[in-house]
């Protein structure tokens, strides 16, 4: 069949005003008149077939409106039968009155028999089962009358129309429409899958994809295993000293890991379970550890003798980061108390930095040489720039973060430049100029920032450690602040993140309690050249010769 005559027959299945003349009801008509006739002649005994007539011809008409029903479901229009003729009216359904005259009945669309008004898509309606079904209703409705009723059942019919089908239409649906009305809807994003999935990130930006300017292994180098490690953002659990050793903090444990030989070793534990280890520090020569507990006391460890040299009070509540500047230690603690303890000597508090409010989480000192210079950010959303020489006030206080500041860091080679980073409900990297106190550049991460570590001059880059939702290690070139590389290994939050003595190696400890190395800025061959011959012309000072004055 030609493509202008398959178009033909969809039009004639699709014209929705069309008049039916019932025939067949004008037969039991004229037999009801003649009974009627017969009854006003001969009275009463004529009454039953008059009945009888009027009974057949509602009978038949209520079996047409059955079928054609049917068929407007699956929007075909029934092909024509002896006894129905078509009409070109204004498309209402007519039917023969009781005294032969036609009454209209009402539209379509109020007594529910008519069909769809609207216009099928060709482009998802398939022609080939349109025509197929056109044409095996059309077969179906001439063979209804054939001897072959006579010689099968009514079920034996149904199981042959069953299989006919089957064959025929292959895998497609059994009640499929031949006439398409509309696209399928678009699928959803996938973002709305899960909604855990934005648990923390919803009305906040997509971060951007890294550019991979450079090649960088999205592989740890080595991983080691942190049972019992705290999840807790204000904490700083690890800590990684000049002589290539680790202070790793799992709950009322510490532990030092030698990253040369792979060695660790228990430094002490806690007598009650209830204590534990809330942050640890190396003295700059890498020799005496610092110790912060629950306990609001800070304590100091000769790592070699595996023995405490003194344990310094003064807070009220835990300490939450320490941090060294030759001989003098800065604590913070959980009621937002800063001090600065001068370990040399027997009254070691010396001064107290009132400032902040809250819980003190990130402390760095400047990279400078005779360092005055100490920045910190707390739980109170504020960056307060001191000067160790005149602590009465800060020297700059900065209030554009959203949310607690733990990532603190001054950049190696611009030692007045400081990176702050925000926490969940601020997802921003700061830049400052110490000197004028102005805001640099900022930057949204899109993820809560929990730790910043400066490469080398070399590279110029800066690795940021990110909990919810992204929790990856992401490096950024300073200072366009393009990424270089997403390292999305851990599977939780990432607590901390640090740089090994030689700079080439990134730690970064997370609540899934793992610790990963990555191999985030390898040396070049001019430094590896002139590291080993300064190797040999030197040897490196012991690990454990030096003590506190």
């Amino acid at each position: 069949m030609s493509q202008f005559q398959l178009e033909m027959e969809l039009q004639a299945a699709l014209r929705l005003d069309t008049t039916i003349n019932f025939n067949s009801s004008h037969s039991a008509l004229n037999r009801s008149s003649a009974a009627r006739r017969t009854n006003e002649n001969g009275g009463e005994k004529n009454s039953t077939p008059s009945r009888r007539a009027r009974s057949t011809g509602r009978s038949n008409t209520s079996l047409l409106n059955g079928s054609l029903n049917r068929s407007r479901v699956l929007c075909v229009q029934p092909s024509a039968q002896p006894g129905l003729k078509r009409s070109t009216s204004s498309g209402r359904l007519v039917s023969p009155g009781r005294n032969g005259a036609r009454n209209r009945s009402s539209s379509a669309g109020r007594d529910g028999i008519g069909g769809d008004r609207f216009i099928p898509n060709r482009n998802t309606t398939d022609m080939d089962m349109a025509h197929h079904s056109l044409i095996s209703s059309q077969e179906a409705n001439s063979n209804n009358n054939t001897d072959l009723g006579d010689d099968i059942t009514e079920q034996q019919r149904r199981q042959l129309n069953q299989q006919t089908k089957e064959i025929l239409n292959g895998n497609s649906d059994k009640d499929q429409r031949i006439l398409s009305f509309k696209t399928k809807a678009p699928a959803a994003d996938e973002a709305h899958a899960n909604s855990l999935k934005v648990l923390y990130s919803t009305g906040k930006p997509k971060a951007a994809n890294a550019t991979k300017t450079r090649q960088i292994s999205t592989k740890p180098e080595r991983i080691l295993d942190a049972p019992d490690m705290r999840d807790d953002f204000y904490l700083h659990l690890i800590d990684w000293s000049k002589n290539n050793h680790m202070a790793v903090a799992l709950h009322d444990t510490i532990f030092i890991w030698n990253a040369a030989d792979g060695s660790i070793e228990e430094l002490y534990s806690k007598q009650s379970e209830d204590e534990y280890v809330s942050c640890v520090s190396w003295v700059s020569e890498g020799n005496f550890l610092a110790v912060g507990d629950s306990e609001a006391s800070v304590d100091l460890w000769d790592v070699q003798s595996s023995k405490m040299m003194r344990s310094m009070k003064g807070h009220s509540d835990r300490i939450s980061t320490l941090k060294w500047n030759n001989h003098i230690l800065a604590s913070g603690s959980r009621t937002g108390d800063l001090y600065l303890h001068d370990v040399r000597i027997a009254e070691h508090l010396i001064a107290n930095l009132e400032g902040h409010t809250q819980e003190i989480c990130g402390m760095a000192w400047s990279p400078e040489s005779n360092c005055h210079t100490l920045a910190t950010g707390a739980n109170d959303n504020l960056v307060l720039i001191w000067d160790d020489r005149n602590t009465s006030t800060p020297v700059h206080s900065f209030n554009d973060h959203q949310a607690a500041i733990k990532a603190v860091a001054f950049c190696p080679w611009q030692t007045r430049t400081l990176a702050t980073g925000g926490g969940s409900q601020d997802r921003n990297i700061k830049f400052w100029n110490l000197s004028t106190g102005n805001l640099i550049n900022s930057i949204d991460t899109g993820s809560q920032v929990s730790a910043l570590v400066w490469s080398s001059e070399d590279y110029k880059e800066l690795a940021s450690a990110h909990g919810y939702s992204h929790n990856q290690v992401t490096v950024w070139k300073y200072p366009t602040m393009g990424k270089v590389a997403d390292l999305q290994a851990h599977t939780s939050r990432v607590l901390s993140l640090l740089k090994s003595p030689d700079g080439t190696t990134v730690a970064s400890a997370a609540g899934d309690e793992t610790i990963r190395m990555w191999k985030m800025w390898p040396l070049n061959d001019k430094k590896m050249s002139g590291s080993t011959t300064a190797k040999k012309a030197k040897q490196p000072m012991s690990l454990f010769n030096q003590r506190i004055r």
